[in-house]
């Protein structure tokens, strides 16, 4: 029998480490690489105008032709919405998912006509295969949505396990975690575990989602007249609750926003959702129903401007707005850093006369899909792994998974709380840490795969919190005379008393310039100048840097 060769494996994450999004894990030898999950992070109000934030891709575009697969945990955002752009980036032979995120990514694929660029091959929990020299197989685990599985990843070096996203949901909807499974690798031996930490601050367990059922019965009960009920479009589970409800109710539903009504169509078809049906209609046919016949299921959940809820709100959908009587729901958690946009989101449909219900002691309408305390404990001791690596969290839930990992037998030198770029390598059954590589955030603005780079994000927090100067000068560059008092333009800064101190700017500025124009000068030097008086005279005034922009005409 041939002896394998022995080569170092080093596993890091581009993404998912000191944030809550954004996951993705490689495992790479000198040989071969493969990439576990490729997700986006959704912005919050610090990142103005910005769509997602994605990984960094430069290591794997360095590496480019070692990349053999792309292996899917399953199918929310966080996990596959960076997969067009990473297409764009560099050529993924093969994606394996399951099945439901399977058909998520084809359809996001075919969106971004790039369906034609890698192959996907559904996996499940019977699969093993084998990829550059790793061989990779599969367990089951619950989570929010269906189909989502926590990978092995067998080399030569040893056993690496991650959990993926997942909760032990003893009564979850749908098939069981096969924690028989999870127990028997740790009998087998794991020698570094990556877990979920999203949860980490959280003692005890997290509820079921069964006890969601429950709760959106008892809302139905109770609601007078229409209920509107906003969730994340790939949270399948709750929409599968949502609509078993509402026929149980005698309620019709109609499905708004695009997302929501491609997820929903790819399920029933793949039998995720069931519902039949004469209980759907479009939401131009609402009003032939009575307030207390209709559910609208809608995205917008964090309250994104864009989103099916805020435009309801705001009176510019165009079939639907709200009415004195509505129930309200929002179905899921805030994500960190959208939690004002929520708030105003509530407030807005409150004036608008309707009830808003939000998850609280309560009222169980959201049940997380990531684990508490107890949950993560109990997966340690099924695992025991002799290394462990907490994932996908802040990093105060990274660092509390560590801290609870070692208070259940993990040696605090065995755990490692690490960065997006760090790597651990695995040698002989032992994990130490090793070299960085390159990461960092793109962000995304519309369909640019090149993104922005992190100085205009911060041009534009700028422009957001202190406003804009344009100060223009018309010269005459061969007699060097400045022809006119220097032009001020703003946005975003005057305030009412703040007119005389500009006047007092101007005139302090003109004179700068008409003493740097006596003197050997160039336009670039003008535009320092202006820079510095008007940022310094400002910033005395107000307490602000706005962005000041120098504009020169020369007279021809």
């Amino acid at each position: 029998m041939e002896k394998r060769l022995s080569l170092p494996v080093s596993i890091y994450a581009l993404g998912g480490l000191g944030e809550v999004g954004k996951n993705m894990y490689c495992v790479e030898n000198d040989e071969a690489l493969i990439i576990i999950d490729a997700g986006v992070r959704f912005p919050g109000v610090e990142f103005p105008g910005i769509d997602y934030i994605i990984p960094d891709f430069t290591h794997l575009k360095n590496n480019r032709n070692k990349i053999k697969a792309l292996f899917i945990t399953h199918g929310h955002e966080d996990h596959i919405g960076g997969i067009p752009f990473l297409l764009q980036s560099v050529t993924i032979p093969v994606i394996y998912a399951p099945q439901l995120a399977a058909g998520l990514i084809k359809n996001r694929l075919e969106e971004n006509h790039l369906l034609e660029r890698t192959r996907i091959v559904i996996y499940d929990e019977h699969s093993t295969i084998r990829a550059g020299g790793f061989d990779v197989s599969f367990f089951r685990v619950t989570h929010s949505i269906p189909d989502s599985y926590g990978i092995v990843i067998d080399t030569t070096e040893g056993r690496i396990v991650t959990t993926g996203d997942f909760k032990i949901d003893l009564t979850p909807v749908g098939p069981d975690i096969a924690l028989h499974q999870m127990a028997r690798l740790g009998e087998e031996g794991v020698d570094l575990l990556l877990s979920d930490s999203t949860n980490a601050e959280q003692e005890g367990y997290t509820p079921s989602e069964k006890n969601v059922y429950d709760s959106i019965n008892d809302i139905f009960d109770n609601a007078r007249g229409r209920v509107i009920i906003s969730t994340f479009s790939s949270n399948v589970s709750r929409i599968q609750q949502i609509c078993q409800s509402a026929v149980v109710h005698n309620r019709k539903i109609t499905i708004v926003g695009r997302s929501m009504e491609k997820v929903v169509e790819m399920s029933r078809q793949l039998g995720y959702i069931k519902v039949p049906d004469a209980s759907i209609i479009d939401t131009q046919d609402i009003k032939l129903y009575k307030p207390s016949e209709i559910v609208i299921l809608c995205t917008g959940s964090q309250g994104e401007p864009a989103a099916a809820l805020s435009r309801i709100a705001t009176g510019d959908h165009k079939d639907i707005h709200i009415m004195q009587g509505d129930t309200v729901v929002f179905s899921s958690s805030a994500i960190p850093g959208n939690g004002l946009m929520i708030a105003r989101m509530v407030n807005l449909l409150t004036r608008c006369g309707a009830d808003v219900v939000t998850n609280s002691i309560l009222s169980d309408i959201h049940s997380s899909g990531h684990p508490s305390k107890q949950e993560l404990r109990l997966a340690l001791k099924m695992f025991k792994p002799k290394f462990f690596m907490p994932m996908h969290g802040e990093y105060r839930m990274l660092l509390l998974h560590a801290q609870l990992a070692q208070t259940v037998g993990i040696p605090a030198e065995n755990t490692f709380v690490l960065d997006n770029g760090d790597c651990l390598t695995l040698h002989r059954h032992k994990v130490t840490r090793g070299y960085q590589v390159e990461s960092g955030n793109v962000y995304i603005d519309g369909k640019d795969i090149n993104g922005l780079a992190d100085t205009v994000m911060a041009d534009r927090r700028v422009l957001t919190e202190d406003g804009m100067f344009a100060i223009a000068l018309s010269v005459d560059a061969k007699t060097n005379k400045l022809l006119v008092p220097p032009t001020f333009y703003s946005l975003g800064t005057i305030h009412a008393n703040f007119k005389q101190d500009i006047e007092d700017c101007r005139l302090v500025l003109e004179k700068a310039v008409k003493e740097k124009l006596l003197t050997k000068t160039n336009f670039n030097d003008l535009k320092v100048l202006v820079r510095t008086i008007a940022s310094e005279y400002i910033y005395k005034k107000t307490n602000r840097r706005p962005m000041i922009i120098p504009v020169i005409m020369n007279k021809n």
